[in-house]
């Protein structure tokens, strides 16, 4: 364990049963109530729920125990040498083991993107260690154009000469999908996706994973994940779908809630994919799903 209290998080690595040592954050205080477990997207890291994290950790009556994962290959977590346990079910395994690793019996997860895949995963393989589940920009259905669209952007990789120019290229790159970020969120956005090593700022995770989705045929479409989507019907769930999504369709997600009459829906205006989770009216409606949730 590393503390790093001016950052409001202790830093921890966790090591899995193939070796791979994995990164994680704890915000807040250890207590009685269920933690928040935040899993990130397919090249992200935990970064990107630092200021949510913040927020939940810190706000009374009740802050919650907050932890932030970096998958494997991501963030701080190791890469690994064998490209091929880039998986979902892999990366599923090495959820539970975090959670073993740091007691957690049941949580309440935040999944984004590749993230809630994961959750669909674990409804079905370790229902009992969900308390409730937050889908962020993701579903039981995910759209081609949405996934060409990550493809193309992941091929073309541009190296920022510094952080300025790293918000260029990001506004350049998402800007249409994200008009209503300001100057200030796209620094934040380069914060939270690129990484100084040795002197120069480089997408903080492994190419390998780049390189396999940008391998992936998308030719025809991606099986549906509903019979596990189904799994959560007895759980609290909440979703929440970028305005301007091309991964998650407003069809899709009217259908989620169809199947799920419970579910709470929020459309995030003026972003695409993913959402980020602590910007505008997001983080007081996930306080609002959370407080219902024992």
């Amino acid at each position: 364990m590393v503390n790093d209290y001016t950052g409001g998080f202790e830093s921890h690595y966790i090591q899995v049963a193939d070796g791979l040592k994995l990164y994680a954050r704890i915000y807040g205080p250890e207590n009685e109530g269920l933690p928040i477990v935040c899993l990130p997207g397919l090249s992200r890291n935990s970064r990107d729920f630092h200021q949510l994290a913040l927020l939940l950790s810190t706000q009374p009556p009740a802050p919650f125990r907050v932890i932030t994962i970096d998958s494997r290959g991501r963030g701080l977590s190791d890469r690994d040498e064998k490209m091929e346990r880039y998986t979902i079910p892999t990366e599923a395994q090495d959820v539970i083991a975090v959670l073993d690793r740091f007691g957690i019996e049941r949580a309440i997860f935040i999944g984004t993107s590749r993230g809630g895949l994961i959750l669909h995963i674990l409804a079905a393989t370790h229902p009992e260690r969900l308390a409730g589940v937050v889908l962020n920009d993701i579903g039981p259905v995910i759209e081609i154009e949405g996934l060409k669209q990550i493809q193309d952007y992941l091929g073309k990789e541009r190296r920022p000469r510094n952080f300025d120019d790293a918000a260029a290229i990001l506004t350049e790159t998402h800007g249409q999908s994200f008009p209503t970020l300001s100057e200030a969120d796209w620094r934040d956005m380069v914060d939270a996706i690129y990484r100084e090593i040795d002197g120069k700022l480089v997408a903080d995770f492994d190419p390998a994973i780049a390189e396999q989705f940008r391998a992936a045929d998308l030719s025809q479409p991606l099986p549906d994940l509903w019979a596990q989507f189904d799994l959560f019907s007895s759980l609290p769930l909440m979703t929440i779908r970028g305005e301007n999504s091309r991964l998650l369709s407003k069809r899709t997600s009217e259908a989620m809630a169809e199947r799920h009459p419970h579910m709470r829906s929020l459309t995030a205006p003026g972003q695409g994919h993913a959402p980020i989770l602590h910007l505008a009216d997001i983080p007081s409606e996930i306080q609002i799903f959370l407080a219902d949730i024992h």
